[in-house]
């Protein structure tokens, strides 16, 4: 398990990843080149993967993704050291705050 601020980054095995993935949509990169994991609404920095993978959104409200790294890559953020992901599948989950009665997502 691999976390960076509130994006927490969850191995998964490739035998337990969804068949919906195969069909699913990819995640657009970032003018920069990037898979951009969270993005910080304040400063504008990124919770990012760069190098080679893809990123699916999974289906619901929850906004969760699937993370496909071939050849392993970095996580990158402006206020954060990086961190190194062996090649792999990933379920990215940002933290979330208990609000009674509503669930908010944290920003860094």
């Amino acid at each position: 398990m691999y976390r960076q601020g509130d994006v927490l980054i969850v191995p998964v095995a490739e035998e337990a990843v969804p068949s919906h993935v195969a069909a699913a949509p990819r995640e657009p990169r970032d003018t920069r080149g990037r898979l951009v994991l969270a993005l910080g609404e304040v400063t504008g920095h990124a919770h990012a993967v760069v190098g080679p993978g893809e990123l699916v959104r999974e289906p619901g409200p929850v906004g969760r993704f699937l993370l496909h790294l071939p050849q392993g890559g970095r996580v990158v953020h402006e206020e954060h050291g990086p961190i190194a992901l062996p090649k792999g599948w990933f379920r990215v989950i940002r933290q979330r705050e208990y609000v009674p009665g509503s669930v908010r997502i944290v920003a860094d």
